[in-house]
């Protein structure tokens, strides 16, 4: 058994134009004070990283990781959530996703498709740089709008988007493979890799690719229900990031998973801030020490109800009580009465 790192903070839905919020260096500064020892960074955010930059500079990647040493925080990954949307959308979405590329590519989706794999790749150099072994992502969708098989699905839909997704995907990961960095899709809705199933047929897409793992997040799986502990049972060896999030199901005689077009916080299945959902962390963490994560348990703050500071105060405690220093010794080892082949035979009737 190997030991889970933490706490450690995703810094997206805190970065903002205030202070404490608008610069590295004071953000980190609130994250340590906080109790956090490691930061996720958004790659997209300018307030707070330059990914083109990263990507061609040694020099401003060990900048970066100065200022967050000076506060005694580690960098755990990168991430290229919006950008990795990006690389694909189907025409469905194209005007709601144009916000996340620069407007430049707003309504030209052939260069933004573009632009997105050469961030892709940019992230995959930033994290040579940095020295980081894992990357979070989004996988894109070409078919999410299909997800609902109604109207019927042309024979031969799924395996065709699947395939020009892998092949999307393919040079980036082959990208991060120089790189010695794990690409870890965030499962999630809206997305073509949003459960166990579509992750396997992805990996068939990509010809199994060693890069192509799993960022473990329960709170999708509970707004799904999917049973997000038998997940860890099943997909363990691909796990190599982490989000902490906390989520809640109610669902009721007028909603169910598909939430009636409400907003979140009227919606049966929503994020909430941890320990105020439904979900067992002490089993996700026995789960994932048991069988050898030893990266980083990630903060991701997304709750409809509670303030985010106090969301970011509660979780770094919330996190640190969970981790777990794992065993070195057998609990009953003090009634060891050794090897003896001899003896063994015995008891055997051998």
């Amino acid at each position: 058994m190997k030991e889970i790192k933490g706490p450690s903070i995703f810094l997206a839905q805190f970065a903002g134009d205030e202070a404490p919020f608008n610069s590295l260096d004071s953000i980190c500064r609130w994250a340590a004070d906080l109790g956090y020892k490691g930061i996720q960074m958004p790659s997209w955010d300018g307030r707070l990283f330059d990914l083109e930059l990263a990507g061609k500079s040694v020099e401003y990647c060990n900048d970066v990781l100065a200022t967050l040493d000076k506060h005694g925080l580690a960098m755990t990954e990168l991430s290229t959530h919006l950008q990795g949307q990006l690389v694909a959308v189907n025409p469905a979405y194209d005007a709601m996703f144009d916000g996340f590329a620069p407007a430049q590519y707003h309504g030209k989706p052939e260069a933004r498709t573009e632009w997105a794999i050469s961030q892709m790749k940019a992230a995959a150099q930033a994290s040579k740089h940095m020295n980081l072994k894992s990357h979070a992502s989004f996988s894109g969708a070409l078919l999410w709008h299909t997800f609902y098989p109604w109207p019927q699905r042309p024979a031969g839909l799924v395996e065709q988007g699947f395939e020009a997704l892998g092949k999307r995907w393919l040079p980036i990961l082959d990208a991060f493979d120089e790189a010695d960095c794990d690409v870890c899709y965030e499962l999630h809705p809206g997305e073509d890799l949003h459960d166990g199933i579509t992750f396997e047929m992805f990996l068939e897409a990509t010809n199994n690719h060693p890069r192509a793992n799993i960022l473990y997040d329960p709170s999708h799986f509970v707004l799904q229900q999917l049973d997000y502990l038998s997940f860890i049972d099943i997909y363990h060896e691909r796990i190599k990031a982490f989000h902490v999030k906390d989520a809640e199901f109610n669902p009721s005689g007028k909603m169910g998973v598909y939430g009636g077009y409400q907003a979140w916080v009227n919606r049966p299945g929503r994020f909430r801030s941890l320990g105020d959902g439904q979900i067992d962390f002490k089993a996700i963490f026995s789960k994932l020490t048991a069988n050898g994560f030893d990266g980083w348990a990630t903060l991701e703050w997304e709750c409809c109800i509670k303030h985010p500071e106090d969301g970011a105060r509660e979780g770094a405690e919330f996190i640190k009580q969970h981790l777990i220093r794992p065993t070195e010794k057998a609990f009953d080892d003090f009634a060891d009465g050794g090897a003896d082949e001899a003896l063994n035979k015995q008891i055997l009737g051998l």
